[in-house]
């Protein structure tokens, strides 16, 4: 039996009105779930941050003095040394070289002829004696018979004068015996062959200050040539820190900035101060082969030596220099700030829902920025927004902070 008309349209309009709200509610809009914080007053603080590395404030390069053969270094990295009496190194004289051939035959026959020469200087020697022995002879018998009256003044004078000239004359010729006595051992000594030398008992070089051995620039037994660095030494424990920054942060340095010393491998963080930044920069390449200008700025660590224990030379370390500090300032999260044209902006929480609002921002630290203008404390931002988070679009809390 068919239903009444009337009954029939109740029918159908209850299921049409059904699928309605099914409907309505399968289009209604999902709040985006967002993580939210609040804008409050803090401490805010500017830093500059880098890696820089540790070294000792005074190193010493211990270098050769003469050149010669050096011995085997025996000291390690790490050994202590005493100043004035830890032997660092020892120098010995360097051993001839091999003569070839041609070499040999030319020293021998450099020997003979000196061999030769000095012969030769001792006949003439030897003439010269005998010389001087007949005219001191003469002599004598003139100077009797001048005595006597039989010759002149003159003539025993020309007589004591040429006992004076022999005399001379043979002390020039056992000069010249002497110099061909030496002429002969040089020309011999270049016959001295490597095998031929004895050990020698060498130069020690001491230990000019007390510390610690950094490092062996020389260590193997060799031939080193005078001023070539051997081995540098200094105090692990008196160190500082050297960070190259990019002259465009540099420029925010300032002596006296208080620095905070992190990534040092050690419980908690040390406290440092700038001590100099130095007045020239120099050009280095990153990693991305991209040319940077940097400038070193040096950093004395501040506190107790005991809190850095372990910390030596050439190690690396986290800096942030602190270049500002403010107290009670009003600060937003930088994961809340994106850009809108060319100015900040973040999306605040309005009665559930997203609202873009400009904002105007001055110092940033490391986590958060200064407001300006925009918010006021206590509004709610949201960190990280999406793509899905838009002006109007209601957002859903999934934490805050």
């Amino acid at each position: 039996m068919a239903l009444p008309v009337r009954r029939r349209w109740i029918f159908w309009g209850g299921i049409a009105l059904v699928l309605a709200l099914v409907l309505g509610y399968a289009l209604k809009p999902v709040p985006v779930p967002v993580d939210v914080a609040a804008i409050q007053r803090g401490t805010l603080e500017v830093t500059v941050d880098d890696d820089g590395e540790t070294r000792v404030k005074e190193v010493f390069a211990v270098s050769a003095p003469v050149s010669g053969q050096m011995l085997r270094i025996d000291s390690k990295v790490g050994d202590e040394v005493v100043a004035g009496e830890t032997a660092l190194a020892v120098m010995q004289p360097t051993a001839p070289e091999f003569l070839d051939a041609r070499s040999r035959r030319q020293a021998e026959a450099e020997v003979k002829a000196a061999e030769a020469a000095l012969a030769l200087s001792e006949a003439e020697r030897a003439k010269a004696k005998a010389e001087l022995e007949f005219a001191r002879a003469e002599f004598e018998r003139a100077r009797e018979l001048a005595r006597k009256g039989n010759i002149s003044g003159s003539a025993r004078d020309r007589a004591e004068m040429e006992a004076n000239s022999r005399q001379a004359a043979l002390e020039t010729a056992a000069a010249n015996v002497r110099v061909r006595t030496f002429a002969l051992e040089t020309t011999k000594a270049r016959l001295i062959e490597p095998e031929m030398v004895t050990e020698a008992g060498g130069v020690q070089i001491r230990a000019p200050v007390s510390g610690r051995v950094l490092r062996l620039l020389q260590e193997s037994e060799q031939v080193v040539q005078a001023g070539t660095p051997l081995i540098e030494i200094g105090d692990p424990t008196d160190i500082e820190i050297k960070v190259d920054l990019l002259s465009s942060e540099a420029v925010k340095v300032s002596e006296g900035d208080e620095v905070i010393v992190t990534g040092w491998g050690g419980p908690g963080n040390l406290a440092g101060r700038v001590r100099r930044v130095e007045p020239s920069g120099f050009t280095k390449v990153s990693a991305l082969g991209i040319e940077e200008q940097r400038v070193n700025v040096i950093i004395d660590f501040a506190g107790d030596v005991a809190a850095r224990k372990g910390l030596a030379h050439g190690y690396r370390v986290d800096a942030k220099i602190v270049i500002w500090r403010g107290t009670d300032i009003l600060t937003v999260p930088l994961g809340a700030l994106f850009r809108d044209g060319s100015d900040w902006a973040v999306f605040a929480v309005v009665d559930g829902d997203a609202r873009l609002t400009r904002v105007k921002i001055g110092r940033n630290g490391a986590f958060d920025a200064e407001v300006l203008e925009g918010l006021k404390e206590g509004d709610a931002v949201i960190l990280h927004p999406s793509d899905r988070v838009q002006d109007g679009v209601g957002v859903e809390r999934r934490n805050s902070r």
